[in-house]
């Protein structure tokens, strides 16, 4: 491994951890000021009504999700609506950490209320917090610069 190699994979490796923490402060930023819109149908719905007020566009899954055909189907109606109105697209991993992030349960609840969809997360015009949108922004750009339209984003269990 050449230093260039060595230096280069430490410098992705913080600009991804620094992306990854941006996404979750931001997302938890938009939900304090009631700018999410979580799951799938209503992620479908509020863009159909009002696509100029999303700014961010969070896809999430985990490896049993892969074979889930219609989430697959969806996530490319979603993704192509995205690219045609130049919102920006984040897929992530790891649905637990998600949860947490968002305070969110994994299964039904005592009062057996089923948990939030948390495959779509729409970030709709948040006004604090607005760096870590930048954040999450700019690496979206970057990626695009370099073909890759819909990053991937690893969260990390705490």
């Amino acid at each position: 491994m050449t230093l260039e190699e060595v230096v280069g994979c430490s410098s992705t490796d913080r600009k991804m951890e620094t992306v990854r923490e941006a996404l979750e402060e931001l997302l938890v930023a938009a939900q304090r000021q009631n700018c999410l819109t979580v799951g799938v149908y209503e992620s479908a719905q509020l863009m159909n009504v009002d696509p100029d007020c999303v700014v961010l566009c969070v896809l999430a899954t985990d490896e049993e999700d892969e074979s889930d055909v219609a989430l697959q189907i969806h996530f490319t109606l979603i993704q192509a609506f995205c690219c045609d109105i130049d919102i920006n697209i984040v897929r992530v991993s790891g649905m637990r950490r998600l949860a947490q992030v968002l305070e969110e349960p994994l299964s039904t609840d005592n009062n057996a209320n089923e948990p939030r969809d948390l495959h779509c997360i729409l970030v709709t015009n948040p006004q604090a917090e607005h760096l870590k949108l930048n954040e999450v922004g700019s690496y979206c750009k970057e990626s695009r610069c370099r073909n890759q339209w819909v990053p991937s984003i690893a969260l990390q269990e705490r």
